[in-house]
């Protein structure tokens, strides 16, 4: 299978990013984990995450990053990072955070998903000071061990929310 090509995400990638980002999320979480999201709150979620406008802002905010991972199929792979926000008592906003990294099931397999995280992590270190945050699923186990090997590990957790639904999340931290 081809290398797919990795590269900074621009305003014209808005519309790719958002099919691309509800599709893996849905494979992600509704599919690969079975999480039984009411429709109401899924549909709510994605209204406010996965759409064009969305991403357009941002792929237009000058403090946020985002990287696409493509071969001639189209995308495959997508993360976003920027100042953190995760509810954590050390974490600061001037503080970087990894937002979002997906890999569509299709494209698993690949190293993608470890391609994408060096990139969004070589950006963070050049750009936020002090450490670097993660928020992810308590279940998802594959990301954490991903997360553990590049250097992070747990510092809390929170609520993450998808509608008025909850996910129960880790907070880790490397640096």
């Amino acid at each position: 299978m081809p290398d797919a090509l990795i590269r900074r995400a621009t305003p014209a990638d808005a519309e790719v990013l958002a099919r691309l980002g509800e599709a893996t999320f849905v494979e992600t979480f509704v599919e690969g984990f079975r999480m039984d999201y009411p429709p109401d709150d899924l549909a709510e979620f994605v209204a406010q995450n996965y759409t064009a406008e969305a991403f357009s802002r941002i792929l237009t905010d000058p403090e946020v990053a985002a990287w696409i991972a493509e071969d001639s199929s189209g995308g495959l792979a997508y993360a976003t990072a920027g100042p953190n926000h995760l509810p954590h008592p050390d974490a600061r906003r001037d503080h970087g955070e990894l937002y979002r990294l997906y890999v569509a099931r299709a494209a698993q397999g690949r190293r993608l998903g470890a391609r994408m995280l060096q990139r969004a992590l070589d950006w963070l270190e050049q750009t936020r000071p002090g450490p670097i945050w993660i928020g992810v699923w308590s279940g998802n186990e594959k990301a954490q061990r991903l997360y553990a090997h590049f250097g992070f590990e747990k510092a809390g957790e929170y609520d993450f929310p998808v509608g008025r639904t909850r996910d129960h999340e880790f907070i880790l931290r490397r640096g």
